[in-house]
């Protein structure tokens, strides 16, 4: 099984990441030239969905998304957990016209960068640190200007499924500076795409648009609110999944992880 399950991952990269090369110098020359177009839009949604049906055909993972009565109209923040690259994916087809915040290393890639910025991406400079929130902050001004939706990983980096939970003051100053709705989303892909992986496993990843919280609240009743609603429901989906059975191996962490969380829901039914 771990055999096979790997010759279909190699594939999917394979399909993947070829693919992405050929619309990201597509995308790029675009940009150089025209700027946001229709056509830009139309070939990276074809990306995302596209990425995701490979993903169904060579590793058998399927995606479910639920929620979406929860994205209110208009400007917004969406603010999911983040534990695969599927991540990205599966939210990018319901995020409207979405501003994802992404590491500036990445915008500084030849071709990718020129698209990234032509699908209104929101470049941050981790290693400045604080002193790169105002730029941050002017882009998304910017971008919900336009009518985008600025999506951004509240943890800064994927993190492994049921891990303790890391989140960020950027999510906080976000929140208090653009005084918009924020939508959080729980999601347990990390079950089946890990971050450090090498192998993809069949399964349902999920991911769950859940109640928006509103604008005005202090912030740090905006904070527990947002880290309560992710992690409760994250953590259900994960269990969700591993009663359902999962393919992938467990191991003694999260083992370990999943018997703690049981004890914690049991303890408090």
């Amino acid at each position: 099984m771990m055999v096979f399950q790997a010759i279909r991952t190699a594939l999917f990269y394979a399909l993947f990441i070829g693919q992405t090369a050929v619309i990201a110098i597509v995308l790029g020359t675009i940009a150089l030239i025209s700027g946001r177009t229709r056509a830009s839009w139309a070939i990276a949604v074809y990306w995302g969905t596209s990425s995701l049906r490979f993903l169904r055909w060579l590793t058998g993972v399927k995606t479910k998304v639920s929620g979406l009565e929860n994205i209110p109209e208009g400007g917004c923040i969406i603010a999911a957990k983040h534990q695969s690259d599927w991540d990205v994916f599966a939210i990018f087809p319901y995020a409207g016209r979405p501003a994802y915040i992404i590491k500036k290393e990445l915008m500084n890639i030849p071709f990718f960068g020129w698209a990234a910025r032509s699908l209104d991406c929101i470049e941050v400079d981790r290693k400045k640190g604080a002193k790169a929130v105002p730029a941050m902050m002017a882009q998304a001004h910017a971008a919900i200007a336009r009518g985008c939706r600025i999506v951004i990983f509240p943890e800064g980096t994927r993190r492994a499924p049921l891990a303790p939970p890391d989140y960020r003051q950027g999510i906080v100053r976000l929140y208090l500076e653009l005084n918009v709705p924020v939508v959080p989303v729980a999601l347990n892909s990390g079950l089946f795409w890990g971050r450090n992986s090498p192998v993809i496993w069949p399964g349902t990843a999920e991911a769950k648009f859940l109640p928006a919280i509103e604008a005005g609240l202090t912030a740090d009743v905006f904070l527990e609110r947002l880290k309560k609603a992710i992690e409760t429901e994250s953590d259900t989906l994960a269990l969700k999944a591993e009663a359902e059975g999962l393919a992938r191996p467990i191991g003694p962490e999260l083992r370990s992880r999943f018997e703690a969380l049981k004890r914690q829901r049991s303890s408090e039914a």
